[in-house]
């Protein structure tokens, strides 16, 4: 494994312990037909789509604004393909990307798009 696969995973680990100590249930990594969803998010009738961007520094930017239009587009596809394979129906959704540093602090952007 890289050393940025490693940084990511980390990063989402973090994330992923912020989520489950607010008693949401877990999937990591999903896979779709044309990408990954880092984390689905499911408490209740909630589901969380949930983008996980780990940085070492700012200097290229911060870890929200690589969420760009276009990768805000492919995470709604998978969002759609994810839900349409569910059983349950969900009646509030909610899209959040989490950004981790590399000391493990984390922010969250609560349905940001």
């Amino acid at each position: 494994m890289t050393a940025a696969h490693e940084l990511g995973r980390r990063g989402e680990d973090v994330a992923a312990a912020y989520y489950e100590r607010l008693g949401f249930a877990l999937q990591r990594n999903w896979r779709g037909q044309r990408g990954e969803l880092n984390l689905v998010c499911l408490q209740g009738d909630l589901v969380i789509f949930c983008e996980v961007k780990t940085r070492t520094s700012d200097r290229f930017g911060r870890g929200a604004e690589a969420v760009d239009r276009r990768k805000q587009q492919t995470i709604r596809r998978l969002a759609s393909q994810w839900l349409a394979q569910q059983p349950q129906a969900y009646r509030q959704l909610r899209f959040d990307v989490v950004e981790v540093d590399a000391r493990g602090h984390l922010q969250v952007h609560e349905g940001c798009f």
